[in-house]
């Protein structure tokens, strides 16, 4: 069977099969297998039936590439994208959205719904996410029956029970599609300095034939020749270097700044790129970049790099520049891609050669080991379809740090079942009690999977309302559900999806108007920032704004407990100056952020006004808010998507 110009494999055409019969179909695939294909079928087959087709992604920089595709496929009038920041043409028939848009849409039970066929969530392993899985959860559950799924996924051990699940809970077929076969073989091996490409099979090898010198013969002339080995680490360089004829290459690593780093090393001793095609990568990102952002250290850093044929790619980079490298890697112009792990998902990129610095990360908690899914969403990448007979992955090692049975472990084959992350949000049992009985209600907490398992195994009545019913006591008591419903603030909240509590005791109240809008502004972005270890922010005179603001935060006894004023004081200059009209240049003093980062608190905040401002009926309210948003979604914020 052939879609558009592709020979599609079996699992492809079998995919294909469910959907024609309306079912729901969940692929199990490895990544680089094409999953992607059998997405592009659905949005093919139900738009040309008039039908809207939803498409969602766990992290707006796939929604940003499968936007510009899609476009670029069936007509930018055909194509809208909803990311809670940026909304474009929500009317289309193709709506690509996060899941978090999704599920608030459903929770809301928002009219755009009503006409569509079917729902794609691409990466739904990511319902295994600790912070966010339950979001994917809600999504299935608070479907309607009507809709069936396309659930794309890294291979899935528990795919048939996860299937089983969906089906039982929406009561229609759901096909399991397994797919473990990748269409490019995918050799591993890692970098060690002294035997350069190697497999860890024959470092161990090394490592016994140096032990069984250390004989009381021979001892210290061995031995040192043992401790030069045991301390030699690998260079990304000479790794590079080695694996010139395989290129591209991602090489992965879990650190902004050693992105950059490597980035930079490299283009300073290799050139990858012709004299014509160096001009033409200049001209490019010339084109696509305003000349007012080309002072920015960053990108005379990115830009310098391109020139030779490599590029760094992570979270804090500009949207657009990330815009840039994506679309001269897709044409061949970028050789050497240093990029922390957002690259690897869902970025239908590929390269001959995958390398990683190392397969340890910083969690958020502490430094562990990948797992074999993360692993395998990386490596996954090496090897493009009809250009490679054999993909490749290497993981440097340092013989005195690396655990090599880790290595082995998670290089096997990936494990990981998928698992229920269900939490009961404010936002969740606010809506539960607005919009269904207590009958309903039970009902629907019952669907989750953490509870369809247990029962499933025990075969005994789980618990599960013991939770809920503290929840709704406690939202009884702070004012959001009264006896025959959702107060007023409760319906408000209903309507907030993260930090409900604490931004409806502001503006379901006066508070609101005891500030000015650049004051707003403050408290907005110290609710929706996000703290990292190693976030440093200038905050030099805010003393005066910070006890005004303070001064009318404390009579509520809520917010004075639960305000975090570490986060209120870091805002001051960054979001008061900004909102004050200084240019988005001037602003990046006030903080080591990447650019990229003050881009996205920026836009977080007017996320956040935007659902105030659809909770709200108070059109005075409104009107301060609209003015809140033009202070903040200007230049680069609004534009640089």
């Amino acid at each position: 069977m052939k879609f558009k110009t592709f020979q599609l494999d079996k699992f492809q055409e079998d995919a294909i099969k469910s959907v024609n019969k309306n079912n729901s179909v969940l692929v199990s695939a490895g990544t680089g297998t094409g999953k992607t294909l059998i997405a592009d079928y659905v949005i093919d087959k139900f738009l040309k039936q008039n039908k809207r087709i939803i498409y969602t992604a766990p992290i707006k920089a796939l929604s940003a590439q499968k936007f510009r595709d899609f476009t670029l496929e069936y007509g930018r009038e055909n194509v809208g994208m909803m990311t809670g920041d940026i909304v474009i043409n929500s009317d289309a028939p193709i709506l690509i959205m996060t899941t978090e848009i999704y599920r608030n849409i459903l929770l809301a039970r928002d009219m755009l719904i009503d006409h569509v066929s079917y729902v794609i969530f691409d990466e739904i392993h990511y319902i295994n996410d600790i912070e966010r899985g339950t979001i994917w959860e809600e999504s299935i559950i608070f479907s309607p029956d009507r809709i069936r799924f396309v659930c794309l996924s890294a291979t899935i051990p528990n795919a048939k029970e996860f299937a089983d699940w969906i089906s039982t809970i929406k009561e229609h077929v759901v096909d399991v599609i397994i797919h473990n076969k990748r269409a490019v073989p995918l050799e591993h091996n890692v970098y060690d300095k002294y035997l350069g490409i190697t497999t860890v099979r024959e470092i161990e090898q090394d490592r016994s034939i140096d032990a069984a010198y250390l004989n009381p013969w021979n001892r210290n002339k061995s031995k040192k020749r043992w401790q030069q080995k045991e301390q030699s680490k690998p260079d990304h360089l000479a790794l590079v270097r080695e694996i010139q004829n395989n290129l591209p290459c991602i090489f992965f690593s879990f650190s902004r700044k050693d992105c950059e780093k490597k980035a930079t090393d490299l283009s300073k001793k290799t050139n990858y790129l012709t004299d014509k095609e160096r001009k033409t990568v200049v001209q490019f990102f010339n084109s696509m970049i305003n000349r007012e952002y080309k002072s920015l250290l960053s990108v005379q850093k990115q830009q310098n790099v391109l020139r030779k044929g490599v590029a760094f790619h992570h979270a804090g980079v500009l949207p657009k520049v990330k815009e840039i490298i994506e679309l001269l890697f897709s044409k061949g112009l970028v050789k050497v891609l240093y990029a922390t792990e957002t690259f690897s998902v869902g970025i239908n990129m590929p390269a001959k050669t995958v390398c990683f610095s190392a397969i340890q990360k910083y969690d958020g908690i502490s430094f562990r080991y990948l797992n074999s899914k993360e692993y395998f969403q990386m490596a996954g990448r090496a090897g493009r379809r009809g250009l490679d007979k054999i993909g490749h992955s290497i993981i440097m090692v340092d013989r005195r740090l690396t655990d090599l049975s880790k290595i082995k472990k998670i290089s096997e084959k990936d494990d990981i079942p998928i698992i229920s992350q269900f939490k009961l949000s404010t936002n969740t049992v606010l809506n539960l009690i607005k919009h269904h009985t207590q009958e309903e209600q039970a009902e629907i907490l019952k669907k989750n999977f953490d509870y369809y398992l247990r029962k499933k195994k025990s075969k005994k009545q789980v618990r599960i309302m013991a939770s809920y019913n503290n929840k709704v006591n406690e939202l009884k008591k702070q004012g959001f559900i009264g006896k025959k419903g959702l107060t007023r603030k409760g319906d408000f909240a209903s309507k907030i999806y993260a930090q409900e509590i604490l931004i409806s005791e502001i503006f379901c109240s006066h508070i609101w108007q005891k500030f000015s809008v650049i004051e707003l502004n403050i408290v907005l972005a110290s609710i929706i920032y996000e703290p990292r270890e190693k976030d440093h922010f200038n905050m030099d005179k805010i003393k005066k704004t910070y006890n005004k603001i303070m001064s009318i935060l404390t009579k509520n006894s809520y917010l004075n407990k639960n305000i975090k004023k570490l986060s209120l004081k870091r805002m001051i200059n960054i979001v008061g100056e900004f909102s004050a009209g200084e240019e988005f240049t001037e602003v990046l003093s006030y903080a080591n952020f990447d650019e990229g980062d003050f881009i996205r608190l920026f836009r977080r905040i007017v996320d956040a006004i935007r659902q105030i401002r659809h909770a709200t009926d108070d059109h005075e309210l409104r009107d301060r808010l609209t003015e809140c948003q033009n202070l903040v979604y200007r230049d680069i914020v609004k534009f640089d998507f």
